[in-house]
């Protein structure tokens, strides 16, 4: 994967609604800021009931976007990722609804899982709570499979139907994905809720050896097409360490609530023992389509002997200083009070969730761009963008409140900002600065960490020191930046007011 800085976005919320406006967006007001661009789910439908993670067809763009040769005019300026949704797909699909009209004449019926696919002779009370899901309640619901009322296995919503991906249907559906990816221009997939791909009697059906396994087979099989994976799965943090060891790339999760820890309690210790431990074949993000993940510092959700980067009740404070941070608007998105329930997220944009403190989120950006791996940047946070109260209200769908539509006209809007204008400056230094290409180094200190990175011809460190502008209302500058370069050497006490700026 290239070392560059890349966007995640969905393709009708950045511009005027289609893939060809994005890529315009893209190439123009974002030239040379973002190299690499993870479209998020476009296919059809991409708005379905989880904005696009429950595809009817995950081989076709849905036309009200485009088509493919849209992706192959965008790969021509971009390094192109896109998701593989290997758990599960619409119930709407056309192989689901075969099944729904035949049941078990249907060729398509060993496709689906149903709860009597892995418990044949049922399942005892133990083996049922022993199920991990990410939302309350069992991962089944009614269906009837031509007259006849069946459990079918869906971890995620009622309308997001399970895949056995032991059987064969389901193998060859997930190389038809695969197939299409790999002759569309296509260079990362990302394996969305591949955790939870495989089952087994007797265990938590979650990253547990047989998933690792299907990871493996997954991970050849792409290889076989050009394609390289990234792991999408929020866990306890020692998981995550084993994943990295066994894959191509994975997310670090666990830096954006350490970040946020740090900027909340003016403490780098978890930040810096994190650094000293975690995986350097990471993905690093602030925000995603997704909520702030929580459960990647704490404690193992399964067994809670297991103890976290940082300790539960610091989670549990770090919750409620998001709650007062956004005048209450994470928990009217958040668990019970917004469908899409999330046992381990916090729904808030990143920007909102400090208190729109312009210091701290450049400073948690510019800590994100000097930690090892490739920095994605989310297009709400590209833009520093608040909660979008409204389109929460409209759909009461908990994430939406960091799902914004930017038009063409409000992004242009909100380019001229002194934040923004910094993390895309930033967003440049990190791209175009050959000392990301080197070596690096930390050192911590009482109260901050320096972050190093070096070659034969320039350097860059950034001192992140949080205790320094605590409070969401002090705008003190809690990072500060010295490089050198053609030019010789360079310092800014100030990312905002002077953003760096890679002379060569």
């Amino acid at each position: 994967m290239k070392n560059k800085v890349q966007l995640i976005t969905y393709a009708d919320r950045l511009g005027d609604g289609n893939l060809a406006s994005m890529t315009d967006i893209l190439r123009t007001r974002f030239d040379g800021v973002y190299e690499g661009v993870h479209i998020l789910p476009f296919f059809t439908p991409f708005d379905g009931a989880d904005a696009g993670f429950d595809p009817i067809d995950h081989t076709k763009v849905d036309p009200r976007l485009g088509d493919w040769d849209d992706i192959a005019e965008l790969s021509k300026t971009h390094d192109i990722m896109v998701d593989a949704i290997v758990n599960h797909m619409s119930w709407q699909s056309r192989q689901f609804q075969d099944v729904l009209a035949k049941g078990e004449d249907s060729e398509y019926y060993p496709m689906f899982l149903t709860m009597s696919s892995i418990f044949p002779n049922g399942a005892t009370e133990e083996e049922l709570a022993g199920i991990y899901r990410p939302r309350p309640g069992l991962p089944f619901t009614h269906y009837n499979f031509a007259g006849k009322t069946r459990l079918v296995w869906v971890t995620f919503t009622p309308q997001q139907v399970d895949i056995d991906t032991d059987s064969d249907k389901g193998w060859e559906y997930l190389m038809s994905i695969f197939d299409q990816m790999g002759k569309s221009h296509v260079k990362y997939i990302r394996l969305d809720a591949v955790g939870y791909g495989a089952k087994e009697a007797g265990t938590s059906c979650f990253m547990t050896p047989k998933t690792f396994k299907l990871i493996s087979r997954l991970r050849e099989e792409a290889s076989k097409r050009g394609l390289e994976i990234l792991i999408e799965v929020h866990s306890y943090y020692k998981k995550q360490v084993e994943i990295a060891a066994k894959v191509d790339r994975v997310y670090d999760f666990a830096l954006p609530p350490l970040l946020l820890h740090s900027l909340f309690t003016g403490k780098v210790d978890a930040l810096a023992h994190w650094t000293e431990i975690r995986p350097n074949n990471a993905v690093t993000v602030l925000d995603t389509h997704d909520g702030i993940g929580v459960i990647d510092i704490g404690s193992d959700q399964l067994d809670r002997s297991l103890k976290g980067l940082v300790p539960d009740e610091d989670v549990d404070a770090m919750v409620e200083t998001i709650a007062a941070n956004t005048n209450g608007e994470s928990k009217e998105a958040t668990g019970a009070a917004a469908s899409n329930l999330d046992l381990y997220q916090v729904n808030s944009t990143y920007y909102s969730a400090l208190g729109c403190n312009d210091q701290h989120y450049i400073a948690a950006r510019a800590v994100q761009f000097f930690m090892p791996g490739v920095p994605q940047v989310y297009y709400v946070g590209a833009l520093a963008g608040k909660n979008d109260m409204d389109l929460l209200k409209r759909t009461n769908v908990g994430r939406d409140i960091n799902r914004h539509y930017y038009t063409t006209q409000e992004i242009d809007e909100n380019l001229q900002r002194p934040v923004v204008k910094a993390l895309n400056a930033l967003a440049k230094f990190r791209n175009e600065l050959s000392a990301f290409d080197g070596n690096f180094s930390y050192e911590v200190d009482d109260d901050s960490i320096s972050f190093t990175w070096s070659d034969k011809d320039t350097s860059a460190t950034l001192v992140f020191a949080p205790s320094k502008g605590m409070s969401v209302n002090n705008d003190r500058p809690v990072a500060t930046m010295t490089w050198t370069d053609a030019e010789g050497e360079h310092h800014s006490d100030d990312l905002i007011a002077n953003p760096p700026v890679a002379h060569k």
